[in-house]
């Protein structure tokens, strides 16, 4: 499934007073929830409502660069893609730059597993979940 080429999903977060920390930059663990927000927002935008309840997607595993760092206020430009999906698994890759400057500040990749949400188990990637990731929305 990974012979096409990703649709990239963007959307924008304002750096906001509670992601500051005592460094006065956005803490890291923030950049985790921004990575995770961003996946989310891509799929409830891929999926249809109705449909939705019919997967629960969770992380494996996170690999996170950080690069430079986001200040209060600070636009940021959060844009992600899925670069593979095989068996029960899901690449995605996201990017978080500054819109003021295009500095990027964060790069990551996550592992993400779809389970069958009533029996919590990992469940295989068909080709039409795929596809609503793999198409513009």
């Amino acid at each position: 499934m990974d012979a096409l080429a990703p649709f990239r999903f963007t959307h924008f977060i304002t750096v906001q007073p509670d992601d500051i920390d005592a460094l006065n930059h956005a803490n890291n663990v923030r950049y985790v929830q921004w990575v995770q927000d961003t996946a989310g927002a891509h799929w409830l935008a891929a999926t249809p409502a109705e449909e939705q309840p019919n997967y629960v997607w969770v992380v494996r595993e996170h690999h996170i660069r950080y690069l430079a760092p986001a200040l209060l206020g600070d636009e940021l430009r959060c844009t992600t893609w899925v670069a593979k999906m095989e068996g029960v698994t899901s690449q995605r890759h996201v990017r978080i730059e500054r819109t003021a400057d295009g500095k990027l500040l964060c790069e990551a990749e996550t592992q993400w597993v779809l389970l069958d949400p009533k029996t919590m188990r990992p469940m295989r990637i068909t080709p039409e979940v795929a596809a609503r990731v793999w198409e513009a929305v």
